[in-house]
């Protein structure tokens, strides 16, 4: 969301306030720094512990008081966390318009991921603006009946973010001479023995020394302590602390194959040029995969394994994974997404 924040500081028509949820701490100030960022309300709510359900209705509640004395004439919400569905909850109980940047896409799995995709469901139920990244997105949107917002193709801001930092914050990282091959992993629905066995998977590809892998840890304890059993204490595995947003940005930039489960990934892989196996057995973004930039690798470690050892023995076959291709953008969604909210606010006689 940067980007936009920054395109609406540009706009003579709007004046945008940025409120946080406290998730994260750090990582979020972190995430900010490059772009010049600092939030103008952050929630001081502890939400260690609370399943989704009751982090939802906890930012929920915890939102109302803010918004209500800000006089909004629309709240923009990003993607499909917990967080951005208790945003748009709380907006809409304050009689705020909702905006939702990154609407549109479907895994058709409630399971998976969830619970990402029922928060992006009711999100552009309650949306009266959706900024769809593609137009895959938009069919998306225009068979959900219950969806009633205006539907705008805009691309993803992810990307103008994706481009900001790749062009002005070089990060330098050494290679080690190995196949460097960068891992994230967290999704909900592989922790436990599936993600188990994919560390083991992990450690094995590890154990040839051809391959060296780094692998930041998420901050889910559950996450982390499986990953950390498994893989601490190999020459060729390296376990890093989450990555400033630059940082992660260049990892990606230089691999020779990225394995991810998440969704941001499976849109900046692309654009990088870095061929990405999804380790997921369904996406909510399949465009990655059409356009030759992915391949929806699944969960079960063989596979996996199997698809790694392809792409780095068969250089014709990575390269031909790896040119840039921009599915989900060109870089200029935040200019497209104010564009739209200045020509709304026009239409509500806002000025």
């Amino acid at each position: 969301m940067a980007p936009l924040v920054l395109a609406l500081k540009e706009s003579a028509m709007t004046d945008p306030i940025l409120i946080a949820t406290g998730q994260h701490g750090a990582l979020f100030d972190e995430a900010l720094a490059p772009f010049s960022l600092t939030p103008d309300h952050r929630l001081d709510e502890v939400f260690h512990g609370l399943d989704p359900e009751a982090m939802a209705d906890v930012i929920e509640k915890a939102l109302i008081p803010v918004l209500e004395p800000l006089q909004l004439s629309l709240a923009l919400v990003q993607g499909d966390t917990t967080s951005a569905l208790a945003a748009a909850r709380a907006a809409v109980a304050c009689g705020i318009p909702v905006g939702h940047v990154e609407a549109g896409l479907r895994s058709h799995d409630l399971q998976r991921p969830w619970p990402e995709e029922g928060n992006r469901i009711a999100i552009d139920q309650l949306a009266t603006l959706l900024f769809a990244p593609t137009t895959d997105n938009v069919a998306n949107l225009e068979a959900d009946t219950k969806v009633t917002g205006q539907v705008h193709v805009t691309g993803n801001s992810g990307i103008d973010a994706l481009l900001h930092i790749h062009r002005t914050s070089p990060y330098p990282i050494a290679k080690s001479g190995r196949r460097s091959v960068l891992v994230t992993l967290h999704r909900r629905e592989t922790i436990g023995e599936p993600l188990r066995r994919i560390c083991e998977m992990l450690r094995k590809l590890a154990d040839g020394g051809e391959v060296a892998v780094t692998l930041p840890l998420h901050p889910n304890p559950h996450v982390r302590s499986i990953i950390s059993n498994v893989l601490s204490n190999h020459p060729a595995i390296t376990l890093l602390e989450p990555f400033a947003y630059p940082e992660m940005v260049t990892r990606m930039a230089v691999a020779d194959l990225i394995l991810s489960d998440s969704g941001g990934v499976q849109e900046e892989a692309p654009v990088l040029g870095v061929p990405l196996l999804i380790l997921r057995d369904v996406t909510e973004r399949p465009e990655a995969v059409a356009c030759g930039s992915a391949v929806l690798a699944g969960t079960d470690p063989d596979v996996i394994e199997a698809h790694v050892l392809r792409l780095l023995g068969d250089e014709a076959a990575r390269s031909a994974m790896a040119a840039p291709r921009f599915p989900f953008g060109d870089g200029n969604a935040s200019r497209k997404i104010v564009a739209v909210i200045e020509n709304y606010l026009r239409s509500q006689n806002v000025t």
